[in-house]
């Protein structure tokens, strides 16, 4: 039988990333004990206050069909919440979408097709290189070197631009790293995207965890935004994964066109959703305060420990749910680090390759264990690099 070219562009694309996640959890099912650090899942619950918004507003019957824009209260919540940035923004420059996954899908679906270039910094997100090739179009990798902070260099970006470019895609705080594009950064990045007129995607779900340093969007300069699309959720700010609830924020016009499709994928999303993500935009909620305090100091605390185990050295993250280590000097890439990882210590992490050729030295692990939990996984992860030094150490010694 046929199928349409989509299927073969993307066939490499999805689950075969997280073969290592996948195994994990083959094994959790059996019912052996993994200390599993793959995913990004907030530790902490959905507060319940936001639950039961949820649930009162399906009791009131609000679980009918909704809009392609998105419920009327909702659509104003985000106009709010973005007016500082965007002073004159208006329900035209708003689209709700079921998480930031399918908002940036539509995006792009509406930005690029065959033949055009999105640049991606590389490292990046598991899924982004699928979004863009579901389009037609193709990655252009912008490398992202942990000697920088894996912060996308202007002169870099300039390098990698070519005739087809026509989308840059960013991401900050960035997943896998952390790291945080600053103020000065991105001015300059903007600047790029001016002069070779590139629409600016960018991926802001994890602004409310930032641990040191300040979140700049590229909605702070005034030049940028005609060519800045923001999508976001509340996945991470409100420990919200599973309830599926974005939207993207750009121009009136983009937003006009993006709306068709979004509306032949969904046609809309669950009011009762809607209702919580209002409350959650326009209430006193303290999750991520909560979170981002876990996280920093979680951070903090396996730095200390890999940067005094033999073979690691890790980055310290600004922002997000993550950290990477550099496994390199134990003598394995970041896959092989990860299944061997996987069968001798029980650990499951995220192979750097999964993210990238600059991240194939590589492991990104989850900071959203309990700190107990999390303090073990490190030790595993230690003893691990510190045998396999040992190992490499024996092979190179004279008889």
């Amino acid at each position: 039988m046929r199928y349409a070219a989509i299927t073969r562009r993307l066939k490499d694309l999805g689950g075969d990333k997280w073969a290592v996640h996948n195994a994990a959890r083959a094994r959790i099912d059996r019912g052996e004990e993994i200390i599993e650090l793959t995913i990004g899942e907030p530790d902490i619950p959905t507060d319940p206050a936001l639950i039961e918004i949820c649930a009162r507003s399906m009791r009131d019957g609000r679980t009918r069909y909704s809009n392609g824009r998105g419920e009327a209260g909702l659509v104003r919540a985000l106009v709010r919440t973005y007016a500082p940035r965007l002073p004159d923004i208006g329900p035209e420059n708003v689209l709700c979408f079921p998480g930031t996954q399918t908002a940036l899908f539509a995006v792009m679906l509406a930005l690029v097709e065959e033949g055009d270039g999105v640049l991606i910094g590389d490292p990046y997100y598991a899924t982004y290189d699928g979004v863009v090739e579901a389009t037609g179009a193709h990655v252009q990798p912008v490398a992202l070197k942990m000697a920088h902070g894996f912060v996308p260099q202007p002169a870099d970006l300039l390098a990698a631009i070519t005739p087809e470019s026509r989308v840059l895609l960013l991401n900050t705080p960035h997943n896998p790293s952390g790291s945080v594009i600053d103020r000065e950064t991105m001015q300059a990045i903007g600047e790029i995207a001016i002069a070779h007129d590139l629409w600016i995607v960018c991926d802001e779900v994890y602004e409310s965890l930032i641990f040191h340093g300040e979140f700049c969007s590229p909605l702070a300069f005034e030049a940028l935004r005609e060519r800045t699309i923001i999508v976001s959720s509340i996945s991470k700010s409100h420990a919200a994964t599973g309830f599926r609830s974005g939207w993207a924020v750009g121009p009136a016009e983009a937003m006009r066109l993006v709306l068709p499709v979004s509306e032949t994928m969904l046609f809309g999303n669950q009011p009762f959703i809607a209702d919580m993500t209002e409350a959650a935009l326009t209430g006193d909620f303290d999750t991520a305060a909560r979170l981002c305090a876990s996280l920093s100091r979680r951070a903090a605390a396996c730095q200390a420990r890999f940067d005094a185990a033999p073979g690691l050295s890790s980055f310290p993250p600004q922002g997000g749910m993550f950290m990477m280590v550099d496994v390199s000097a134990t003598g394995l890439g970041g896959e092989a680090f990860a299944w061997r990882l996987l069968e001798e210590e029980a650990v499951a992490v995220m192979p750097g390759d999964s993210f990238g050729t600059e991240a194939a030295h590589l492991i990104r692990l989850g900071l959203t264990l309990p700190d107990d939990e999390l303090a073990e996984a490190v030790r595993r992860i230690a003893a691990l690099a510190e045998r396999l030094c040992a190992v490499r150490a024996e092979a190179v010694t004279p008889a």
